[in-house]
């Protein structure tokens, strides 16, 4: 039997402490140990952007990182954006212009369109392309994806104005 080490991590604002293998990915523990499946892995070598979470409030591909290199961090995921009834404006606005086909990357995708706008807030399009480069979706041609972030940061400067 492998030895454990203790991680402390603050989920969806929840504190966490787990035991996980050293060599266990940030990814496996949301999704194994924790059951935060909205997360996905889809190539466990970063090229496909599934698996983005925001890692201390910065977006990060979790099957690059290990468990225990987030000790002590704050980590956001899809189930954290935003609750069924009270979608957050990303999830909302992919659902308004059919920013999915299948699905697969759309947690992925909205988490690092939320990223982008967290440091963008008024995107061109050439630059929400450029934000989601390390995303890659093979059913909908992207073009319903920038339709999707492009709303939302219109309803997210809105309602920040009338904060």
């Amino acid at each position: 039997m492998s030895a454990t080490v203790p991680v402390q991590v603050t989920v969806n604002g929840q504190a966490r402490k787990v035991d996980v293998e050293p060599r266990t990915l940030l990814v496996h523990l949301l999704r194994d140990q924790l059951g935060l499946t909205g997360t996905h892995v889809g190539c466990d070598t970063s090229n496909c952007g599934a698996c983005t979470v925001h890692v201390d409030g910065e977006s990060c591909k979790s099957c690059t990182v290990l468990a225990v290199q987030v000790d002590g961090s704050e980590v956001l995921t899809i189930e954290g954006l935003g609750q069924e009834g009270n979608l957050h404006p990303l999830q909302q606005s992919f659902q308004n212009q059919h920013g999915l086909q299948c699905g697969y990357c759309t947690p992925g995708m909205i988490m690092a369109a939320a990223d982008l706008l967290q440091r963008n807030p008024d995107p061109s399009e050439a630059e929400i392309r450029h934000g989601l480069e390390g995303n890659l979706c093979r059913c909908t041609g992207y073009h319903n994806i920038v339709k999707a972030v492009t709303e939302a940061a219109g309803t997210l400067s809105t309602t920040q104005v009338n904060a």
